[in-house]
């Protein structure tokens, strides 16, 4: 069964619109685009999730750091965060 009939057999609410079923279609043909992506993605033993939050980490830092210091302050204190 396609991705793309699995969602739309989806129970939905009985006040949704006729635009909330094209979206979760759209939505299933992307998925069935990056298939591979996916299912490697779903059954893969590793995950990006260390990255992502030294990534977080950073954005905080710049967020806070904005406007006050130049690259070699913010550099110090990324590195020392």
């Amino acid at each position: 069964m396609e991705v793309a009939e699995c969602l739309t057999r989806l129970p939905l609410p009985r006040n949704h619109s006729h635009g909330t079923t094209l979206r979760l279609r759209h939505f299933a043909q992307h998925l069935e685009r990056d298939i591979d992506a996916v299912t490697a993605g779903r059954t893969r033993p590793w995950d990006s999730g260390v990255v992502e939050g030294h990534v977080n980490r950073i954005k905080m830092v710049e967020r806070q750091m904005l406007g006050r210091a130049g690259f070699e302050l913010l550099s110090k204190r990324i590195l020392l965060a």
